[in-house]
């Protein structure tokens, strides 16, 4: 059913809610995973326009999505990553459509109205501008 499995991760806690499940899937379906990050700072978000160069918190982004591959791949799984720049929503929509991946997985932190306002809510954007199915795993509170 799931072939290609879009895995949005944040380089915080909550990612160790989701990947248990995501793996799981993945093992059950003998689906791919693809794991994306999104580094949304100020150098991320004019890296190509500006030509800078790799910021602190990229690189500190990149070497967690290295890391979480290895694990991943050392426990069998087919797992590839990308550490994408600029707005969280849009890079996932658009990285779950080129890459042609068939379920996106992220996580849910509850928050309410005013915590959306705050925050911004990337899974309301994602899910209203996109037709591939997604998964929500609640993060487990700190």
């Amino acid at each position: 059913m799931y072939r290609k499995i879009l895995v949005a991760l944040e380089n915080s806690r909550a990612d160790q809610t989701l990947l248990p499940h995501v793996t799981e899937l993945a093992t059950q379906v003998h689906a791919e995973l693809l794991l994306v990050h999104v580094a949304d700072g100020w150098a991320a978000r004019h890296y190509d326009r500006l030509k800078l160069t790799e910021s602190q918190e990229m690189k500190e982004d990149r070497a967690y999505l290295e890391k979480i591959t290895a694990e991943l791949r050392a426990q069998g799984l087919r797992v590839e990553s990308k550490l994408a720049l600029g707005d969280p929503p849009e890079e996932i929509l658009k990285t779950a459509e080129t890459e042609h991946c068939d379920l996106i997985a992220m996580t849910s932190h509850g928050h309410r109205l005013i915590g959306d306002l705050l925050f911004g809510s990337t899974i309301h954007h994602v899910r209203h501008n996109t037709t591939i199915p997604i998964l929500l795993v609640r993060a487990e509170k700190a």
